[in-house]
């Protein structure tokens, strides 16, 4: 049994998609057996292309992509990712592609159950990856049973407990879920939540302040003050929005991510290692 996602991806979860992260209708739509399906191969014959090829960086992405899986090309406009340099200079030492994959030097434990993990040893992964930085600051990768609460999600919620905590050693990191076919491994892992997008959002540092830019996300990506009640539109795709020392990000089903300073224990244990 299976069901279709609004872009039209068969998926096994009722309420997001097992590909896309996009919300499922199910009740509107109904189950629909896989019988069903395999009953008329003839209505399927004429299907569209089962790829689309990025212009940019020839990477085979998903038919009607909004954007490239691997380097961020914006289908819809034709617009470059940042970082992309005509003149064939396509990744400068300081800059990368907004998918963030160029950039991670190491692989965030798997964000299925809420442990405290230790930092990730850096490796190069090639010309143009910014060097890692000392461990300053850490995110904090949150089960947040008010934000599923709010989000109607059919999928259950795992335990809420204690977060992930991931070690930010590098200046841009992207937040998403593993995809072996595309070649994703996200800096900040969620793939425990299928309602986060791939490639969803991408924190970036200048140094001394954080930033969050959605990447064209199927569910959104919503910034709110952990003071406040929680947010109800999500922040514009594509510009940076600065984060304050009290905000909170909240993406997918029931995920909150939390950027703050590293504490000492954290940093020793980081040197250490």
């Amino acid at each position: 049994m299976s069901y279709v996602c609004p872009n039209g991806h068969d998926s096994t979860a009722a309420d997001f998609c097992d590909t896309c992260g996009a919300k499922i209708d199910a009740a509107a739509q109904g189950l629909v057996p896989e019988a069903a399906q395999e009953a008329t191969p003839e209505a399927s014959a004429p299907a569209a292309p089962t790829s689309l090829a990025c212009p940019n960086c020839a990477t085979e992405n998903v038919p009607e992509s909004l954007f490239c899986e691997a380097c961020g090309y914006d289908f819809t406009t034709g617009a470059m990712p940042r970082g992309s340099e005509p003149e064939g200079e396509s990744e400068s030492a300081g800059e990368a592609a907004p998918g963030g994959e160029s950039e991670q030097l190491g692989e965030p434990a798997a964000g299925g159950i809420p442990a405290a993990v230790a930092a990730p040893a850096p490796t190069a992964t090639g010309a143009g990856v910014p060097p890692a930085i000392a461990l300053e600051w850490v995110a904090e990768v949150w089960i947040d049973p008010d934000w599923y609460a709010v989000q109607e999600a059919d999928e259950p919620m795992p335990s809420a407990g204690l977060p992930v905590v991931v070690p930010l050693l590098v200046r841009s990191a992207l937040i998403g879920r593993v995809s072996a076919s595309k070649h994703i491994v996200p800096d900040i892992d969620c793939t425990s939540d299928s309602g986060v997008s791939r490639r969803h959002a991408q924190l970036t540092t200048d140094g001394t302040r954080w930033f969050v830019e959605d990447l064209g996300s199927s569910n959104g990506t919503f910034v709110g003050d952990a003071g406040d009640a929680l947010p109800d539109d999500p922040i514009d795709v594509g510009p940076k929005q600065e984060l304050g020392d009290d905000d909170r990000i909240y993406v997918g089903a029931w995920t909150r991510i939390v950027v703050r300073e590293a504490t000492d224990e954290e940093k020793a244990a980081a040197a250490a290692g």
